[in-house]
């Protein structure tokens, strides 16, 4: 019995006796962009997709947003030149 808990001491101690090292990384200045297996259009039921404030319709994947095209009526991962172009802005109802 005596030697069961000199064993059992031993194993306390030396375990908690480890020093554990915590990882870090080093973030350097350099701006990358993750590449990942998205697609660029998605065909969505209107449904689905949500509605901005200005009226726009999107859908949000896997942290991706897609704007819809109103002229062909597919989704477009998000990209600058989408501010300017008139198809990717809802048609106006004149009633």
């Amino acid at each position: 019995m005596k030697r069961y808990l000199t064993l059992l001491s031993l194993i306390i101690i030396i375990g908690c006796g480890k020093k554990h090292l915590l990882q870090t990384t080093v973030a350097d200045d350099s701006k990358t962009v993750a590449k990942g297996p998205w697609p660029k259009t998605l065909t969505v039921n209107d449904k689905a997709a949500k509605k901005a404030i200005d009226g726009r319709l999107y859908y949000d994947l896997e942290g991706k947003r897609y704007w819809k095209n109103y002229k062909d009526g597919k989704y477009y991962l998000f990209s600058q030149s989408m501010y300017g172009d008139p198809a990717f802005k809802p048609p106006i109802n004149k009633k």
